[in-house]
């Protein structure tokens, strides 16, 4: 009973020793240019890829909160022979207001009313012109069998634009402001800059050196960007890309927006879809006599699509402990790599098992332990 005792107590008051390990100096050159090579590797790849490029320091917000404000500038006077003279300003191209640029190459005026069409020609007619009245007509002597459909009259012409309408347009210049914040670090910021000087928007240019903060754009240089040429494109429309990018370091004081344009219309997988940008909207009125008409516009133009992106990124000590923990346990590794290599993929590997590894006796039992 005494011993089991001792023994118990010996075992409790081991709980308090202090335990260090044991080094041993192995003398050997390629193990130990292997070791310090693994080190260095490790030591860069923290240090560089981790705290400097990834800022692994910082704790991070992506859940950027955006909104944008455009409008559209220019004015360009056209005289055709189907509309006479004409003065265009945003209000006219851009539809809707805000959102796209068009350029109108041709309308229709149709009358609201009953049409008679070839049976052979209803189903087509029918699902592209109107709905059937149920009005038809036998086919006769004196009848070629036709049914009666509601619809508008004459029905919309084929046409192919030849060019832009607009032909001045590649000088209109957009202003695009973009508000942004960051909710977790209670930040935020604009893309126009700060200014006392009240003539600056209406000089400036955007510039990635000289006005990186000028939020006006020119419409040729925007598609140059995308690497685009602005009349080619103008004439059968298309779809431009205008990505805004925050990346703030806010431990520096860094938050800056950057741009990238590109072209949505062109697929680089499916060369079968047919590029550009159209579509068709309706004006209705009606006559003296109280008649409905409608002028069906097809349109032809280039449209904007604004995309912000971003994210901040702030000091923190959870972040900085997670990645100095993480980086102490792969410095463990390399120890463990090497002993491997010693003992058993070198020669002398029992010469270092039998330095590192020492056996004793306990209680009549042989015990192998690690030094």
């Amino acid at each position: 009973c005494r011993m089991a005792g001792s023994l118990l107590k010996g075992r409790f008051l081991s709980l308090f020793d202090y335990k260090t390990e044991k080094y041993i100096v192995a003398k050997n050159k390629k193990v130990g240019i292997l070791y310090r090579v693994i080190q260095l590797s490790i030591i860069g790849y923290i240090i560089g890829w981790v705290f400097i490029s990834k800022k692994g320091y910082q704790e991070t917000d992506e859940a950027i909160q955006s909104s944008v404000i455009t409008k559209l500038k220019g004015v360009s006077v056209t005289n055709t022979s189907e509309s006479g003279l004409l003065v265009w300003g945003p209000e006219d191209y851009v539809i809707p207001p805000q959102v796209k640029i068009l350029y109108l190459h041709h309308s229709i005026m149709a009358l609201l009313n009953t049409s008679m069409i070839s049976a052979m020609r209803l189903f087509r007619v029918r699902m592209r012109t109107g709905i059937m009245s149920g009005r038809c007509l036998r086919r006769d002597v004196n009848s070629t069998g036709t049914c009666e459909i509601y619809g508008w009259c004459p029905i919309e012409r084929r046409f192919t634009p030849q060019g832009p309408l607009l032909t001045n347009a590649e000088n209109f210049t957009i202003y695009i402001k973009n508000f942004i914040q960051f909710p977790k670090f209670t930040f935020s910021k604009s893309n126009v800059l700060e200014t006392t000087d009240d003539s600056y928007l209406k000089k400036c240019r955007y510039d990635e050196k000289l006005h990186p903060y000028c939020p006006i754009f020119r419409l040729g240089d925007i598609t140059r960007r995308a690497g685009y040429n602005f009349q080619d494109m103008a004439t059968f429309g298309g779809s431009i890309g205008i990505m805004i990018h925050w990346d703030c370091d806010l431990d520096k004081g860094h938050c800056h927006p950057q741009y990238r344009f590109t072209r949505l219309d062109i697929s680089v997988s499916n060369k079968t879809i047919a590029m550009g940008f159209n579509f068709r909207h309706t004006r209705y009125f009606k006559n003296a006599a109280g008649e409905s008409y409608r002028s069906l516009f097809k349109v032809y133009g280039v449209r904007f699509n604004v995309m912000v992106l971003g994210k901040a990124g702030k000091f923190s000590i959870i972040p900085t402990a997670i990645n100095v923990g993480s980086s102490l346990a792969l410095m463990g590794a390399v120890t463990f790599f090497c002993d491997m290599v010693l003992l058993y993929l070198m020669k002398k590997g029992d010469a270092y098992r039998e330095r590192k590894f020492e056996g004793c006796r306990y209680d009549n039992e042989y015990t192998q332990f690690y030094i």
